[in-house]
């Protein structure tokens, strides 16, 4: 039976997955969690707030990035939900119609995901019938018919977050990445990268700096476009609690370490020039690579 809207989103929600199931993790000593000092203004409604940015880069003769970014805002006296979808593609270097494929991905993706979500903001005793990550897993399947119809022989990442409320359920392809930013400045990557270098490093084959200036890092074994089976990640996370949603492509954290752009995000003084700033500083250091990035802050 189908279940009102937002009653749906209560308590149709897929049980979280964590894609580093085995990363463990310890509290920070009190000396920094004592000088931590959030101020965050309680709004209402919630707010899904975002900045966008993207270059081509110093390298490079054309983008073969797509990005897409969205927000709604839903109040009322029963239900106060933020929406929000966010896509990063990355069309595949030496690949014909690379950037043709990024952009047939994250439209589909976006246009099946909107056709679902759409009707229920209009009329949410409609209801919905599928979890959170079913839908994702239908949205990919559909861009990845797209790109093998429209863009032959090519290819493209696909990371893409759904926002609903304090939760995030990610379906990710590839090497472009997903992190979440803590307001005190650190950080961790939600994805994993698709690339045959990090299973050579999970493996322990390698290590983190051997993999970061390894001539094949760029090789991937999965991406939307390539081949007919098409396994994506897809997990549901919480949104870091007055922190910070980041997904870019790897024109941008394969030649910014992950401390600088957690820094540069929480030093910024809005999304935007957080963007912006994530921007300049990769062309900075050499520009190698198309930039994309994308930052959300849900603000409750």
């Amino acid at each position: 039976m189908k279940k009102d809207f937002f009653t749906w989103l209560h308590f149709k929600k897929a049980k979280p997955i964590s894609p580093h199931s085995d990363i463990k993790t310890v509290p920070l000593p009190e000396s920094q969690t004592g000088t931590v000092n959030v101020n965050v203004q309680h709004l209402e409604p919630q707010q899904l707030t975002y900045g966008c940015g993207q270059s081509i880069g110093k390298q490079r003769e054309h983008n073969e990035d797509c990005i897409v970014a969205l927000s709604i805002a839903i109040g009322g006296e029963k239900s106060s939900y933020p929406i929000g979808l966010f896509i990063v593609a990355d069309g595949m270097g030496g690949h014909q119609y690379g950037e043709v494929a990024s952009s047939a991905a994250a439209r589909t993706l976006a246009g099946y995901v909107l056709k679902r979500f759409l009707p229920n903001l209009v009329n949410p005793s409609s209801g919905m019938d599928e979890s959170i990550q079913d839908l994702m897993r239908s949205a990919i399947n559909e861009a990845q018919r797209a790109v093998t119809l429209g863009a032959p022989g090519s290819g493209t990442t696909l990371t893409a977050a759904l926002v609903l409320g304090q939760q995030i359920t990610i379906g990710h392809v590839g090497d472009s990445r997903a992190y979440a930013i803590h307001p005190y400045g650190a950080g961790e990557a939600l994805t994993r990268d698709h690339s045959l270098v990090k299973r050579l490093e999970e493996l322990g084959q390698i290590s983190p700096e051997e993999a970061a200036v390894h001539p094949q890092r760029n090789v991937l074994y999965r991406a939307l476009g390539q081949g007919e089976v098409l396994e994506p990640d897809i997990f549901t996370a919480p949104f870091p609690p007055a922190g910070y949603l980041l997904l870019c492509s790897d024109g941008l954290w394969s030649v910014l370490s992950d401390s600088t752009i957690f820094n540069l995000v929480k030093t910024s003084k809005d999304l935007q020039s957080a963007c912006q700033n994530l921007v300049d500083t990769a062309n900075e250091a050499g520009g190698p690579d198309n930039i994309s990035v994308i930052v959300a802050q849900l603000k409750t």
